[in-house]
């Protein structure tokens, strides 16, 4: 594109006065004496706080009395400013820690891989993961774990005998497991197993067909997961969708869109706001499964973030029931940002509204309200059953036509 002479005769004097400008910065801020002291920190207090950061480095390295690893020393630094804004929710993780921040969005677990339920008895495996030990010792859906090295695990909590199963990779642990009725002991050594985010199976209430979707975490490609179990609970002739967000921590936002646009055809799923960021309405993204299938949301106090999104999204739209007790409460999101150098970035960039316009913190990154259930219904983890399950199976059963 060209420019007309009179345009350019116009734009020379501008582009005069702003060389002038920078020109005069330059000099002013190699000189702050002359500049007025009003104005004297918005010229140069962004260089002389970068001068004492590195004018403290170097004294450090050149006149401690030790030799110091001055990036270690970088990275605890940037860690502790991150903490010092009281937020529970942002984090720096230099170079040699990205194996933690890797192993929260890619969670692993150290046991034998079996997903369970408790019973009576003690643990009834539900799920067994492939490639895991419990798949190599045969285990199988259906098999009772009765006890753990000798120790009964009947009338236990599922969190308190689950715990004796778990443990560090590569030691061993015995269990008494019972099958078809026949009682065996075998030994396995536990390992480090991916988790799946999630899984399905089917429910049968009052001659009707549930499916039971169950959702751990917002982890990269995990809406694809949790589509694949819907169609497949769909194929086996469910008739309604139990949606179990229990415990589920949240995670990555695109996740929460995608896992909202698996059954809300159209319209908002959230609203996000940020003081660097334009305000931004997420949608459906299409190819949602029929809205006529009708379905519940079970939640917790550890329903939180992209967990709530979620939830938030399928109750404001009428969707979903939700079954449980209030969720977390968590009002804000976060952006991972890469550092030059190494390193990763997590911080809190901006709120988010349900559609109905709600934000669902305390105000910032303090907890709040979150969402409450349409049904009120508190599992005691030390009492044995599913309460909120049962409610749940009698609540989307009812919708069934």
């Amino acid at each position: 594109m060209f420019s007309s002479p009179a345009r350019t005769r116009r734009i020379w004097p501008v582009v005069l006065a702003v060389v002038i400008l920078l020109l005069i910065g330059v000099w002013l801020g190699g000189h702050p004496g002359w500049i007025p002291t009003p104005f004297r920190s918005a010229f140069v207090s962004q260089s002389s706080e970068e001068s004492q950061v590195q004018d403290v480095m170097n004294l450090l390295s050149k006149e401690y009395y030790r030799p110091v690893n001055t990036k270690r020393l970088v990275g605890v630094g940037l860690a502790a400013a991150v903490a010092s804004l009281n937020d529970p929710y942002s984090h720096y993780y230099p170079p040699g820690d990205l194996g933690t921040f890797e192993n929260e969005t890619n969670p692993q677990d150290s046991g034998i891989g079996v997903e369970v339920v408790p019973v009576a008895r003690g643990l009834e495996i539900e799920e067994v993961f492939p490639n895991s030990p419990a798949a190599r010792a045969g285990l199988g859906t259906g098999d009772v774990i009765v006890a753990v090295g000798g120790a009964s695990l009947a009338g236990k909590s599922g969190d308190a005998a689950s715990q004796q199963i778990r443990g560090r990779a590569g030691t061993k642990v015995t269990l008494t497991v019972v099958e078809n009725g026949r009682s065996r002991k075998l030994t396995l050594i536990r390992a480090n197993v991916s988790v799946p985010v999630a899984a399905s199976r089917l429910l049968h209430y009052k001659g009707l067909k549930l499916g039971y979707l169950e959702f751990t975490q917002f982890t990269q490609g995990s809406a694809d997961e949790l589509r694949t179990q819907v169609k497949q609970v769909l194929r086996q002739g469910a008739q309604g969708l139990i949606l179990d967000l229990r415990d589920n921590p949240g995670g990555l936002l695109q996740q929460a869109i995608e896992v909202a646009s698996i059954f809300i055809p159209d319209g908002t799923i959230v609203t996000t706001k940020g003081r660097a960021q334009p305000t931004v309405v997420y949608t459906a993204q299409g190819d949602a499964i029929a809205p006529t299938i009708p379905m519940v949301v079970v939640v917790d106090r550890g329903t939180a973030s992209s967990a709530e999104i979620v939830t938030g999204a399928l109750k404001d739209r009428g969707r979903a029931k939700v079954i449980g007790t209030n969720t977390y409460g968590k009002g804000v999101f976060q952006e991972i940002q890469s550092i030059p150098g190494g390193g990763l970035l997590d911080i809190t960039v901006g709120e988010y509204f349900t559609p109905n316009g709600q934000n669902l913190g305390g105000g910032g990154v303090k907890e709040g309200k979150g969402i409450t259930p349409n049904v009120y219904v508190y599992d005691n983890p030390q009492a044995p059953g599913n309460r909120a399950l049962q409610v749940a199976e009698r609540v989307v059963a009812a919708e069934v036509k």
